[in-house]
């Protein structure tokens, strides 16, 4: 089985694969409101058939080499997840993205994890640009993005609807050469 270490806490990554969906819809069942304040997983994960759904949109945009989604595991369980949402190989352009659950959020999981999946990216698929978008008011995400070591690009103005409401993006990006940089420091 494939599963990567996130440290010494027994945090591990894992392929999200559509097998899972009974497990990826409990998960989605137990942090519902809290994944759902800037993102619409909850909102598109409502039953078995849609968490198969996701999953299987994701193994075909794997197969396709335009996406990946990854899970986080913490002590044997299903606690949040990294993803590519779109992938573009010929352009060399990635778009990052994450969500966990409230009993996992503050304990570093999502950089952890976001370090192996741009390295990936970077090293193996040959990305030259991974950006992350995150809702002008996810202060948590945006510390995601600082602590990556990326640079906010700009505001997007109410670019993002989320359940009705228009929100501002913050767009940030990570180049491979300053990835690779940031990586050699100790």
């Amino acid at each position: 089985m494939f599963a990567i270490s996130l440290g010494d806490d027994g945090a591990e990554l894992r392929l999200l694969e559509p097998w899972r969906a009974e497990e990826f819809l409990s998960h989605v069942d137990r942090g519902r409101e809290f994944i759902g304040r800037f993102i619409s997983l909850p909102d598109l994960v409502t039953d078995l058939e849609s968490a198969r759904a996701v999953l299987q949109e994701y193994a075909d945009k794997a197969a396709a080499d335009i996406g990946r989604i990854y899970g986080i595991w913490v002590d044997g369980e299903l606690a949040g997840g990294v993803l590519f949402r779109m992938m573009d190989v010929q352009h060399g352009t990635a778009e990052a993205g994450c969500w966990l659950e409230p009993s996992a959020a503050g304990k570093g999981l999502v950089t952890r994890a976001l370090r192996v999946i741009i390295d990936w990216a970077v090293e193996e698929r040959g990305i030259h640009r991974v950006e992350w978008q995150a809702a002008a008011g996810n202060t948590a995400s945006i510390a995601v993005a600082r602590r990556l070591g990326m640079t906010r690009d700009g505001v997007l103005r109410e670019s993002h609807l989320h359940r009705g409401e228009r929100h501002d993006a913050e767009l940030w990006s990570v180049l491979a050469p300053e990835w690779r940089a940031s990586r050699r420091r100790p």
